[in-house]
């Protein structure tokens, strides 16, 4: 068959002709014989993989670029300047220290992140290549391997690069393979050496050859590559033409078979895989979008303050009697400067005096609390896997909130929601169901008949197909991340690999029941599966009688079949389908010599084609399966991973749309999204694939799709679920221009898909899967998306999404080590999202408001302070409590709070994810919610501020007769702002631990320890101390405690009142849960009181 479809009698080869560009690639580096063609050595990039984002020379000026595009980090760098150039009321390093250290620990920790990356890269690039040089192998550092390289590969072994096979230790000179990372099947595929080449197995042989190879440029698309190799021999130039079928892509594994010669074509970032990665971006969560608008919002009511009172201070100044009075100590050069550049010099010391109310710290408390918080998950022991032994890793921790928003799921199928494991559950034959049954204490099983009635007449026939026909490959034993397959006790045993692994259970389970599938049959020929026709044949001849089999999927067997118990067999067949199994149906024809001969005319035709090869076998295929005898069904289960079902409903009771990207068949996959409870009985399945849109055009079948998905809008509701195929979405994704009808077929794919519960992608590129997400991604919602898969092909959709999480499977860990998030298996992502993700955000939120809150309480007063100062720019605090004020006296509460805050217990989010829904959206971070906390901030530093002032309207002494004076008063308002904040904060706090109370109480014992220290001492490295026993004079005074005691609770009073109003009249979901437990657990209480 190889040697048929390999063979060429042009030198142009199909598909040549829409060639854009191309490459020659000269094999081991020799010169073509003089006069066949013109020698131009092309050159070619070295074979390194780069994954990591920066480099030794660029991380300072490109981290800098990075974390300077923050508003605040430029914000803060301008302010700064600001204060080293001008006299400003504060000193420049109350701003420098806080963004320094901001800057410092940012770049530590995203350069660490890289450093691992280069790390993982250098693993990958300095593996050890042999390569045929002068008729000897040699071993090559895999970096340094280059374009027209032989390379000697071993059977386990990694291909290095893209390879065109020359020959294999096996006969027919092919080789089999695993593609597993890179489209996710585990299973075996076949592979193809150039006809001309596949005698050479020794090294000296492999270095004889001459020949050069034409093929395409490079391109991601896995599944098509066109080229051609031309062999000289006699310096007569052999063309043999070059397909998918002999190209070996870097990252797939040599099975089942010693070794092979082949010569690389695509190196390092060319390589197919290479072009499939998505390039890496920094994440942004949206939490920080909103830091960052809010960001805007604070800054322009800080250059509004600015003019407001730099306007007020000249208005003030117009009077002559007001003018700046003599002790200001202002030169006469000063006096006499232009007046827009005194204006301007005041507007920037109001900016440097206001810009407080931008909380650097609260970016460096932001920080702390992702670096820290990424801990509770790396120590969740429920994320342990024993099997394993591996836990939850965090390899960013700057999207932790973003786990509490996500709005669509993309997941990959084989090895993350299966363990790729098929076991045999039952066949049909005749209408008679058949069941495994394991004899105790023997290493065989027997079939039970579980029907009534008559045995069933074909159940020879049947097994006789299921042993025949199929492309199952017998192994003695296989190593497997180093464990031995195929020894039982001690002893080898066979073992079965194929291209397809229920293939696999199938052949295993007819020979547990005795029937070896080694039974004397002259295999004649193999149609092979193909995705469109969804089945295959054998032609076999035994006791010179020639049979047919045929399996494959009920539709495309059913049309076909004559005769047998078709009525029996579909219903099994659609009760299997319901619970999920993957079903096969088999049938079988007798073949007349006369017919087998027309077979072979019609195959032999079919296979010289060089103009649509396919097709024209597509249609022999079509004429011989036809006129079936219906013999039975199988039904094979596709094991999930443990609790996968479970973990996907849950995620669809939080809101979360779930689509399976996946490089499988569509059958398989399709099995799989029932089994898994993707698609449910009751979901009506639409589908968007090459068969369809070949009976009618795209435009057709999207509108057909959309009236559908459309009409439960008017009438009742009907869960739909969408399968798409890769070459359909390619269609969707770049629609003919020159169609007028075309519409915008992206915007119409996009309403289908969001009128359905489920979508199913299959055979998709890697590249493809990075496209929907991003389709996704920047659709008019911008829902949050995360990308969850175990191989190296879901590495580009992983660093698409908003968040990727790798699971650690059995593919490699390129997805574990590219993603944000690394989990042991698929069902730890429930509780990663549920409770994790919940909390996070619930955290975080609480966080960014309260530090906005207390800054605007902390900044207004001195707003206020200015109209009764005459806008001359004195501070209404001491240097030391602006400086400590957000680094020391109000940050660490809110970083505990916002590490260990559990507002509802973590069983109650396992166990109703609908809670999920209360902060979808970025809910409590939307402008109404910032709005609110923005204005309670300037009531309370209103009544701070005018609670002071007109209790202290006429001249308060303390009882030693003493005046308070402005530091006075100004100390009085700190201590009611530090002592309401704090206040807020413990109102905010469900979840009471001992360190909850040390650190809330600490901190305001702290500030009042601080004040009486600072101002009862006298200290030496002082020119002055304005706050010299201030504290404690305020404290002597009895007005002075009710004055504190009453504004604190002035301004705590109403937001409690609203929470009550709000909690008794529009209570969210999670409202009432607290109340309930709350409830229940005073219940509790009282009982075990009474009962004691």
């Amino acid at each position: 068959l190889a040697s048929l479809s390999l063979f060429c009698f042009s030198t142009q080869c199909v598909g040549e002709e829409n060639w854009v560009d191309s490459r020659t690639v000269y094999i081991g580096h020799k010169e073509p014989p003089p006069g066949t063609e013109a020698f131009i050595q092309q050159r070619f990039p070295d074979n390194r993989i780069v994954s990591s984002k920066y480099t030794f020379w660029n991380f300072i000026p490109k981290n800098m670029f990075e974390q300077f595009r923050r508003v605040a980090n430029f914000y803060f760098l301008i302010i700064f300047l600001v204060q080293l150039i001008i006299d400003t009321p504060t000193s420049p390093i109350t701003s420098g220290l806080p963004l320094f250290f901001v800057i410092t620990v940012t770049a530590i920790k995203q350069g660490y992140e890289d450093w691992l990356r280069h790390k993982a890269d250098n693993a990958v690039n300095q593996c050890p290549v042999h390569v045929v040089q002068h008729g000897k192998v040699v071993r090559k550092q895999s970096r340094k391997l280059k374009v027209g390289d032989v390379v000697l590969v071993k059977e386990d072994e990694t291909f290095p690069c893209d390879l065109i096979l020359l020959s294999s230790s096996r006969d027919d000179g092919t080789c089999y393979v695993t593609t597993a990372s890179l489209d996710g099947e585990s299973s075996h595929k076949t592979y193809y050496a150039v006809q001309d080449t596949k005698a050479y197995s020794t090294e000296k042989e492999v270095d004889s050859i001459h020949a050069t190879i034409e093929c395409e440029q490079p391109q991601p698309d896995l599944y098509k590559f066109v080229g051609r190799i031309n062999i000289y021999m006699e310096n007569e130039p052999v063309a043999r033409p070059l397909g998918s079928e002999n190209l070996l892509l870097r990252g797939a594994t040599l099975k089942n078979t010693e070794y092979i010669y082949a010569v690389a074509i695509y190196t390092g970032m060319e390589t197919k895989m290479a072009l499939n990665y998505q390039s890496k971006c920094q994440k942004r969560s949206a939490v920080e979008k909103s830091m960052n608008a809010y960001l805007v919002v604070y800054l322009c009511i800080l250059i509004s303050k600015a003019l407001i009172n730099t306007a007020l201070k000249y208005v003030w100044q117009a009077d002559p009697n007001r003018d700046e009075p003599w002790f200001n100590q202002r030169t006469e050069a000063e006096r006499q400067r232009h007046v827009l550049i005194r204006a301007f010099t005041d507007f920037l010391a109001f900016m440097v005096l206001f810009n407080y109310i931008i909380p650097v710290s609260m970016y460096v408390t932001v920080e702390m609390q992702k670096f820290l918080g990424s801990y509770f998950i790396m120590w969740d022991d429920d994320m342990f896997d024993e099997e394993l032994g591996e836990r939850a890793m965090v390899n960013t921790s700057d999207l932790n909130e973003e786990l509490g928003q996500v709005e669509y799921v993309f997941t990959d199928k084989t090895g993350t929601l299966t363990e790729n494991n098929m076991e045999f559950i039952e066949c049909c034959v005749d209408g008679h169901v058949y069941v495994p049954h394991v004899i105790p204490g023997a290493a065989s099983m027997d079939m039970i008949d579980t029907s009534p009635g008559p045995e069933a007449r074909h159940e020879e026939l049947f097994f006789r197909a299921l042993c025949l026909c199929h492309t199952v490959q017998v192994k003695e034993e296989e190593t497997v991340d180093g464990i031995k397959h195929g020894i039982h006790q001690g002893k080898s045993t066979s073992l079965y690999i194929s291209s397809s692994p229920d293939e696999v259970a199938l052949v295993e389970v007819v020979f547990c029941v005795h029937v070896c599938f080694l039974i004397r049959f002259e295999l004649l020929e193999v149609l092979t599966f193909d995705s469109v026709r969804r089945r295959m044949s054998v032609i076999v001849r035994a006791t010179g009688e020639f049979y047919l089999f045929c399996k494959g999927a009920d539709s495309s067997i059913f049309p076909r079949v004559i005769s047998g118990k078709v009525d029996q067999v579909r219903a099994r067949v659609e009760h299997n389908a319901v619970e999920g199994l993957r079903t096969l149906c088999v049938a079988y024809k007798r073949l007349s010599p006369e017919q087998y001969q027309e077979v072979c005319h019609l195959l032999s035709g079919a296979k010289l084609a060089l103009q649509d090869r396919d097709k024209r076998l597509a249609e022999a295929y079509d004429l011989i399966e036809k006129d079936l005898i219906l013999l039975g069904a199988t039904a094979v289960e596709d094991r999930l991973q443990e609790k996968a079902a479970d973990t996907i409903e849950s995620l669809h009771k939080a809101g979360m749309k779930v689509w399976v990207l996946t490089g499988d068949k569509m059958e398989t996959a399709a099995a799989t999204c029932y089994a898994s409870k993707l698609f449910r009985r009751n979901t009506q399945i639409l589908e968007l694939t090459t068969k369809r849109t070949e009976e009618q055009s795209l435009h057709d079948v999207l509108f057909d799709l959309s009236r559908t998905v459309l009409r439960h809008l008017s009438g009742d509701y009907c869960d739909y679920g969408l399968i798409i195929d890769g070459a359909t979405l390619s269609a969707v994704m770049r629609p003919d221009q020159e169609d007028s009808n075309s519409g915008n077929y992206k915007e119409i794919f996009l309403e289908i898909c969001r009128n359905c519960s489920a979508v199913l992608c299959c055979r998709m590129a890697p590249l493809q899967k990075a496209q929907i997400v991003k389709l996704i991604k920047t659709s008019k919602e911008h829902p949050i998306t995360l990308a969850i898969g175990d191989g190296a092909n879901d590495v580009s959709m992983i660093l698409e999404a908003h968040v990727g999480i790798g699971i650690m499977g059995k593919e490699g860990r390129q997805a574990a080590r590219n993603s944000d998030y690394a989990i042991p298996k698929f069902k730890h992502l429930k509780k990663m999202l549920l409770v994790h993700g919940h909390y996070y955000y619930i955290r975080i939120s609480e966080l960014v408001q309260y530090f906005f809150y207390k800054n605007v309480c902390f900044i207004f007063p001195q707003f206020l302070y200015q109209f009764f100062c005459g806008f001359s720019q004195q501070p209404l605090y001491d240097t030391a409590y602006l400086t400590l004020y957000n680094i020391s006296f109000t940050s660490l509460p809110i970083l505990l709070y916002s590490l260990i805050e559990q507002h509802i217990n973590m069983d109650i989010l396992k166990k109703d994810p609908s809670l999920y829904k209360d902060i979808a959206k970025n809910s409590l971070l939307r402008w109404p919610t910032f709005i609110y906390w923005t204005v309670l901030g300037v009531y309370d530093a209103i009544v701070m501020f005018f609670g002071a002032y007109f209790l202290f309207d006429n001249t308060t002494f303390t009882s030693n007769g003493q005046m308070f004076g402005n530091w006075t008063f100004g100390t009085l308002v700190f201590t009611v702002l530090v002592f309401t904040v704090t206040f807020k904060l413990a109102l905010d706090t469900h979840y009471w631990t001992w360190i909850n109370h040390f650190v809330i109480w600490g901190s305001l014992i702290f500030f009042v320890v601080f004040s009486l220290l600072w101002g009862g001492i006298i200290w030496p490295f002082l020119n002055y101390q304005r706050m010299y026993y201030v504290f404690m004079q305020m404290l002597s005074s009895g007005p002075a405690w009710l004055s504190i005691i009453l504004l604190i609770t002035a301004s705590l009073v109403p937001d409690v009142v609203k929470k009550v109003i709000w909690r008794a009249l529009w209570p969210t979901t999670t409202e009432t849960i607290q109340v309930d437990t709350c409830a229940y657990v005073c219940c509790r209480y009282i009982h075990k009181n009474v009962k004691e």
